[in-house]
């Protein structure tokens, strides 16, 4: 099968949250091991990645080094941790295949997501990124362009667009590479934002764009058979936080749906995660699970997670050939 893996933010930190180059390239590490383990069954696998703590560190550099160079757009910073988790995947995951007597190769794409311009997140942004300042030192960032609000008695933050995925425009790159036999990381971080000119050409913007979203349109444009987000839990849950709590195991599309309805899972953390499962499902993939990711082995298997499945599996339809 043609499995995708969306990794979460804790899978590029240590386990205490810790971001520093070691920190982040033994977590990789650790979360390629369990890559391997689908390649290893003979899955193809894609994977896609969250970079939330490394585009907060770039937001940092930004900041205080604001008064002598420009700030990094957030389309750059996109790039840049595109690029950093993705050589440092393609490094470990090929440390992982020769541990294993595998004859693979990994390759990581630099990869855009098409937005729209007219998108409302861009005439009012919501999405909070970076930390807290005192006003005058958001000031100095005001001053570049940014917008930043108050937010009380924790100063001001910034905040950004978060428009909706409509296609990533690097997929034949990521299918080609499948097709010569390739793991392929790719859509890091949600993608690179970039908008169309009309023109046709596109260009990068200000803007995150959610991972857990671009990797069901990025699955569906593959043909994915199944989509696997791996997260620190082993499922999903109703009640959450109250005496009736409940993990989720295999439920129908429409139970996950009402759920949804219901407002059973936060938008901040599980809420995005439940969304892109079920757009995939919609869309006709063929099985979407949410589990940890020591378990996606299993997940794949349908043994572990919360699994949503079609009940009419559409044959999986790739934008290209695999």
């Amino acid at each position: 099968m043609l499995v995708l893996v969306a990794l979460g933010g804790n899978a590029m930190t240590g386990p205490d949250g810790s971001a520093t180059p070691h920190a982040q390239r033994e977590a990789i590490g650790r979360a390629m091991q369990r890559v391997a383990d689908l390649v290893e069954a003979g899955h193809d696998v894609v994977v896609t990645h969250g970079n939330g703590p490394q585009v907060g560190n770039l937001l940092v550099k930004n900041e205080l080094a604001a008064h002598v160079v420009p700030p990094v757009p957030l389309d750059w910073c996109g790039a840049q941790t595109q690029g950093t988790i993705g050589f440092t995947a393609v490094d470990t995951l090929e440390a992982a295949f020769a541990s294993r007597g595998l004859r693979r190769r990994a390759a990581a794409v630099i990869t855009r997501t098409l937005v729209d311009a007219s998108d409302p997140g861009f005439t009012t942004p919501t999405k909070p990124v970076g930390r807290f300042l005192p006003h005058e030192q958001a000031k100095r960032l005001i001053e570049h362009g940014e917008t930043w609000q108050d937010r009380g008695e924790h100063g001001w933050r910034r905040v950004v667009a978060s428009p909706e995925p409509l296609e990533v425009l690097d997929t034949h790159a990521v299918l080609t590479l499948l097709h010569a036999g390739y793991v392929v990381v790719a859509a890091g971080g949600g993608g690179i934002p970039v908008v169309r000119t009309p023109g046709g050409t596109v260009h990068g913007v200000e803007a995150v764009v959610d991972k857990d979203l671009t990797a069901a349109v990025l699955a569906r444009a593959l043909g994915a058979d199944v989509l696997v987000t791996a997260t620190d839990v082993e499922h999903a849950e109703v009640g959450f936080g109250t005496p009736h709590a409940r993990p989720l195991g295999r439920v129908s599309l429409e139970e996950m749906e009402g759920y949804a309805a219901d407002g059973q899972f936060a938008s901040g953390s599980m809420g995005p995660k439940v969304e892109a499962a079920l757009r995939f499902v919609r869309g006709g993939g063929r099985r979407s699970v949410i589990t940890a990711l020591d378990r996606i082995a299993d997940a794949v298997a349908g043994e572990v997670g919360t699994i949503i499945e079609s009940p009419t599996p559409a044959t999986p339809t790739p934008t290209t050939d695999r």
